[in-house]
């Protein structure tokens, strides 16, 4: 049955993304194609003759789904591969589907796919998503393993690096997570270097201090609540080299300039709290999950940038909080259905209507940021209230590691 589920959410999904209004599948189209097809052809490799906004393994993906494009198409292609990929990592998370746990894990899944709609398949995280999933799982067990699948999440999109830096922090063998993720940073680079792309090798991350207030980024919400009331000075941009619509406003430079230090702080901050606990002796299972997902909450709440896909981040934490405590996570975890249902309405069904400031999809993409907010506070909250080991435990554990 759960094979069942998963060809039907899958098929559902990548035909929605064809029928769905304002483009569910753009970025397939209008930039993985070109991109791919331009590397392919000899014409410039972004990322290396080029700097590009993404990380310079996000390539790959796109040149794979080239391959599978003699089947109906580039956009065809590409949902294959992404069902593909998710796939592997189900027949992962599942297993024999003997676990409770793991049973309702791959049912939150699936919901969780079909209520964001077509945004989580036809970007890059729907490629990052079930590899940071299958790294996660085998943190434990196969922690080279585990490091390894995250550190190429990392390297197709960033934010999998909160997830890398919560396993450093909760994993007893955090010299094998750091030594996965150096051994795939270090080919990474060298390809590169070896590629003549030094210049461009860190681009990713130079091009993100220069962006502005993506419209549906949370802390856009005051200059879009402005242009909703039509106060003037405040209005809703489309930005020509970013292909993504902003917002302006009163001090809007000052609210740009403080974002990224505001992140750092933040992100230092929750990663300070779970090595705290983590010194303190708490357990993995205990720690990890509520870590991950305060580090990747916080990504997307002090971030100027706030695309609809973003959501999908939340998935490989509370995927795996189901699978170690299933009753204590449902709680969240409907929170993050709730959070994708809102996502998918304001993008693709309502956007149209957001562009043009109207009450409605700005109410609903306001509780939806309020709910990531929410989401974070408990997440934050359960680091914190991780119980420690008492000395005695601790001193078993020495004995008997």
């Amino acid at each position: 049955m759960l094979w069942i589920a998963f060809a039907i959410v899958h098929v559902a999904v990548a035909v929605l993304g064809f029928v769905l209004p304002n483009q569910p599948m753009g970025d397939v189209h209008n930039v993985y194609d070109p991109w791919s097809t331009a590397a392919i052809s000899g014409h410039g490799i972004v990322g290396i003759t080029e700097t590009w906004v993404y990380p310079q393994l996000a390539l790959v993906p796109m040149v794979l789904a080239q391959g599978l494009a003699w089947i109906a198409g580039y956009e065809v292609a590409w949902a294959i591969l992404v069902t593909l990929i998710d796939a592997l990592a189900f027949a992962v998370l599942i297993g024999t589907a003997r676990s409770a746990g793991r049973r309702t894990a791959a049912w939150y899944w699936l919901a969780f796919i079909a209520l964001l709609g077509p945004v989580g398949m036809y970007r890059l995280d729907g490629i990052t998503v079930p590899l940071a999933l299958a790294g996660c799982l085998w943190l434990v067990g196969r922690p080279w393993l585990g490091s390894i699948l995250l550190a190429v999440a990392t390297w197709i999109k960033v934010w999998p690096a909160a997830l890398l830096a919560a396993a450093v922090i909760a994993v007893r063998r955090r010299f094998a997570v750091i030594g996965g993720a150096l051994a795939v940073s270090v080919a990474t680079l060298a390809v590169v270097f070896a590629a003549g792309g030094g210049a461009h090798a860190f681009g990713f991350i130079t091009d993100q201090a220069d962006r502005g207030l993506q419209l549906e980024a949370p802390v856009s919400a005051w200059y879009l609540w402005r242009a909703v009331f039509g106060i003037p000075g405040s209005y809703i941009y489309y930005d020509n080299d970013l292909l993504t619509f902003q917002v302006a406003g009163p001090a809007v430079d000052v609210v740009i300039s403080v974002m990224t230090p505001l992140l750092v702080i933040a992100v230092a901050g929750i990663a300070g709290l779970g090595a705290y606990r983590a010194w303190h002796g708490a357990s993995f299972v205990r720690l990890f999950p509520p870590l991950g997902l305060a580090l990747v909450l916080a990504f997307i709440l002090f971030n100027k940038v706030g695309s609809p896909q973003y959501m999908t981040w939340i998935i490989a934490p509370l995927v795996v909080g189901l699978v170690v405590d299933r009753h204590r996570w449902w709680g969240p975890a409907s929170l993050g259905l709730a959070i994708a249902l809102l996502t998918q309405i304001v993008y693709p069904l309502v956007y149209w209507q957001l562009l043009d400031a109207e009450l409605l999809p700005a109410i609903l993409l306001t509780l939806r940021n309020l709910l990531i907010g929410v989401l974070l506070v408990w997440a934050v909250v359960r680091v914190g209230s991780v119980p420690r080991r008492t000395p005695t435990l601790l001193r078993t554990a020495a004995i008997h590691p």
